[in-house]
């Protein structure tokens, strides 16, 4: 599909357009919807055809087409969620989850499209944010600030001088990252190479234009819209993107919904603990079926 300013988008379904609950999974910054392979896997195990699941790459990631970094914007991913939504999922019960800057694009959806909420029976914040970006140390808080704002401009810098090949043959710096910033213990290697491969495939703007972007991102007065809606809020405690304190900040202003806080897991839980995170998704769904 194309975006409202014409860049293609890579969408998948899967399960019939008519089905009476769709699941809308929104990726991680430098991923693609990968991110969320193993759930898609364990939704169409339980529930086969009585769903329908939509996936996307985000704009500048993965199969998606590049974006100009100015128009690389949470704004403009809550834009491009509202047309995924309304051409790919069906009419009836959403569902939605939405991993690191998905979950930050979930908030912006709502600022946007309060009304689609009334269709909304259950939605999940997976390792994200809700605003303070700028404060987050990485785990280093005398270098954090530094460290932070630096590991994206190298990232970028290797997008513009080496092609794809000669990164993903000697991924040095992409693997430093993963291990020491995206993953916590145990890491499969499966998971960890298929992160690296994302942050190889993202283009210099997508590294560049979103990381400034979520500096800005302050949206805790759009989760006022999720009150009322079953809603689960998941972050691990190795997580050194969006700490524990971002994921209680959510919890904190969503009424009745469930914070759980994982042991020894980074910021890449639906890889890294993909059974707990497809049974959040099951436990939202099975009520509407």
């Amino acid at each position: 599909m194309k975006t409202f300013d014409g860049l293609r988008l890579d969408v998948r379904t899967y399960g019939p357009q008519d089905a009476p609950l769709t699941v809308v999974l929104a990726h991680c910054w430098t991923l693609n919807q990968q991110d969320w392979h193993y759930q898609v896997r364990d939704l169409q195990r339980e529930f086969g055809h009585r769903i329908r699941i939509v996936t996307w790459d985000h704009r500048g990631h993965g199969q998606s087409e590049a974006s100009p970094r100015a128009a690389c914007t949470v704004v403009n991913l809550a834009r491009d969620m509202s047309d995924v939504i309304d051409t790919y999922a069906g009419a009836g019960k959403l569902v939605l989850a939405g991993h690191s800057i998905g979950g930050m694009t979930m908030m912006a959806l709502a600022e946007q499209r309060p009304e689609l909420f009334d269709r909304v029976v259950g939605s999940a914040f997976v390792s994200t944010s809700s605003g303070q970006l700028d404060t987050v140390t990485l785990g280093l808080p005398e270098a954090g600030a530094f460290v932070k704002a630096q590991i994206p401009r190298i990232l970028a810098l290797r997008s513009r001088t080496l092609t794809k090949k000669a990164r993903r043959r000697a991924p040095v710096i992409e693997r430093q990252v993963v291990r020491r910033f995206l993953m916590g213990k145990p890491m499969r290697l499966v998971d960890a190479a298929l992160t690296v491969e994302g942050i190889i495939n993202s283009p210099a703007a997508t590294m560049v234009g979103f990381y400034e972007d979520c500096l800005l991102h302050d949206r805790v007065a759009a989760l006022k819209v999720y009150d009322g809606i079953p809603t689960h809020v998941l972050v691990g405690t190795r997580d050194v993107l969006t700490p524990p304190a971002h994921a209680r900040r959510i919890a904190d202003n969503i009424p009745d919904s469930v914070l759980t806080v994982v042991p020894d897991a980074g910021h890449m839980l639906p890889l890294e603990r993909d059974e707990l995170v497809s049974g959040v998704l099951i436990r939202l769904i099975r009520p509407h079926l």
